[in-house]
């Protein structure tokens, strides 16, 4: 039983060696390539959508942590069988770790953009996790000198039919070298796998690039709530805290220098610029929220910041759009597409090319070297991030990947309210209680009015924070005057221009977005 248990750690071990290998050449080629990654990768395409929504519902932005996680998990398990048939025979072991690597090379591929090189990292693996698995093997076994053995009677054992007057004691594997070898991997193993995170995280650092002012630049942007109320979301939301939804678990290097973006479709010629050519026309500096369509009623997948880029009218402008087409198909540089209504993206609201965030370069994480921001629509119709091309074409000629998975194709934001502070189950003393959040209606009029309800009364007027727009949120606080002890409800609506109400019926966010009333319970003490 102990032999086997060694065996099983050493096809652990093996197999965090590959996959430490793999993870750091793919950091010097392509991060995407990384075994576990392309494995995870093509886990996430094959996973149902109430299945992901389950998991972004219950993990939040832990889910793509998780999900690594769990790969690795089944990985490790059938590693450890690897190892248990090695003690029987290396060739079964070192067989059904390649199988493993095989299965990512596989996937690796079978990405849209995939090129030859991707499955280096794969390659690589492989051949770190066998040598590895064989000198784990070559350690742990005796190496004195077999005789023959009978032809009658196969050896059972290892020790068996050593040559005569040999020393079993002798000649029995060294628990010196046994340690050395598996603790050497091990450092191997850490060594490679924190090479690979360095490299990445020097891969993804943006310097020496410098944006142009912008033509039209966005009036100067107001002091939020924030500094008055504790535990209100911030005005503007930083490019370090604001939220990342994507099917990517890692950030795409793209060099700005070779990276180009590409109109085609129904145009009256095909365009293809540069980043140069990008930063060289009239840009736009436009304040607008985005949120994602898996965000549940009070969810965290929403917020605001100033955008900097072209709008997407004057680049279709480029290459003069025809008139069949219904649709903007937009690919990303690992071939994830999105669709986006032409007529929405056209008619009259910003809808931009974005390069910069908050007076930054825009973020690697949120689409370097280009994205899409419309505001308006929920970001899986309109905000492709590492954005390449743009394809002006029907939904019936082409289907998006969302498109795919039955998501509407229509799906403007609803408008909806978040309550910030305080928390649900939050235990409160006697008297004054601000409570306070955000709130957005998008082409709606913007946010007139926030509304709160404490106990299933009446809708009381809250007072709402400085205005950036109606493609912005809205902060809010309303006092409350908490007397009586024990356990509430508190809720928040939010009103829009044109008086349309948040909906109080409640939906989940598959097809076209969530809807309902927040409500949680607080205890005055």
């Amino acid at each position: 039983m102990k032999r086997r248990l060694l065996y099983a750690l050493f096809g652990v071990l093996a197999t965090l060696v590959g996959v430490a290998t793999g993870h750091f050449v793919a950091a010097l080629l392509n991060p995407a390539s990384s075994p576990v990654l392309a494995v995870g990768s093509q886990v996430i395409d094959l996973t149902p959508t109430p299945m992901k929504e389950w998991a972004i519902r219950q993990f939040g932005d832990r889910d793509k942590a998780i999900l690594i996680g769990s790969v690795m998990a089944g990985v490790l398990l059938l590693a450890a069988v690897a190892g248990v048939l090695a003690r029987r025979s290396l060739r079964l072991g070192a067989g059904l770790l390649l199988v493993l690597v095989a299965v990512a090379g596989f996937t690796a591929m079978n990405r849209p953009t995939a090129e030859l090189v991707d499955v280096v990292p794969s390659v690589a693996a492989a051949i770190s996790g066998v040598a590895a698995l064989w000198l784990l093997d070559r350690t742990a076994r005796p190496a004195a000198t077999r005789a023959p053995a009978p032809t009658s009677k196969p050896a059972e054992h290892p020790m068996e039919h050593l040559m005569p007057g040999a020393d079993p004691a002798a000649t029995a594997p060294s628990r010196r070298g046994v340690l050395v070898a598996t603790g050497a991997l091990a450092l191997a193993a850490a060594a490679l796998g924190g090479a690979g995170r360095y490299i990445g995280r020097v891969r993804t650092r943006l310097e020496n690039i410098s944006l142009p002012a912008p033509a039209d630049p966005a009036p100067a942007f107001p002091t939020g709530l924030e500094s008055q109320f504790d535990g209100i979301t911030p005005f503007r939301v930083s490019n370090e805290d604001f939220y990342r939804v994507d099917t990517r678990l890692d950030v795409p290097i793209v060099d700005q220098d070779e990276w180009t973006l590409t109109i085609d479709g129904d145009v009256d010629r095909e365009v293809t610029l540069t980043y140069d050519d990008i930063l060289a026309m009239d840009l736009i500096e436009r304040d607008i929220t985005l949120t994602c369509v898996s965000n549940s009623v009070g969810g965290k997948y929403v917020g605001g910041a100033r955008w900097l880029g072209v709008r997407l009218t004057d680049l279709l402008d480029l290459a003069g759009v025809g008139t069949a087409a219904d649709q903007i198909f937009a690919t990303d540089v690992d071939g994830m597409t999105i669709s986006t209504p032409l007529a929405l993206a056209t008619d009259g609201r910003d809808a931009m090319l974005a390069v910069g965030m908050n007076g930054e370069v825009l973020p690697r994480e949120h689409g370097f070297p280009a994205r899409v921001v419309i505001p308006g629509l929920y970001g899986f119709i309109s905000a492709t991030k590492w954005v390449t091309r743009l394809t002006l074409t029907t939904y019936e000629e082409k289907t998006a990947y969302w498109t795919e998975r039955d998501w509407a194709t229509d799906a403007p934001i609803k408008i909806s309210s978040r309550i910030d502070t305080p928390k649900a189950l939050a235990q409160l003393e006697p008297g004054e209680v601000v409570i306070g959040g955000v709130a957005w209606a998008q082409q709606n009029g913007g946010v007139a009015t926030v509304q709160v309800r404490i106990d299933g009364g009446g809708w009381q007027d809250a007072e709402l924070g400085p205005s950036a727009g109606n493609d912005y949120w809205r902060q809010w606080f309303y006092r409350w005057d908490a007397r009586d002890a024990g356990q509430h409800t508190v809720a928040a609506r939010v009103v829009d221009g044109n008086g349309n109400e948040q909906a109080t019926v409640r939906a989940t966010p598959f097809p076209e977005g969530a809807s309902g009333i927040q409500e949680l319970i607080v205890t005055v003490t």
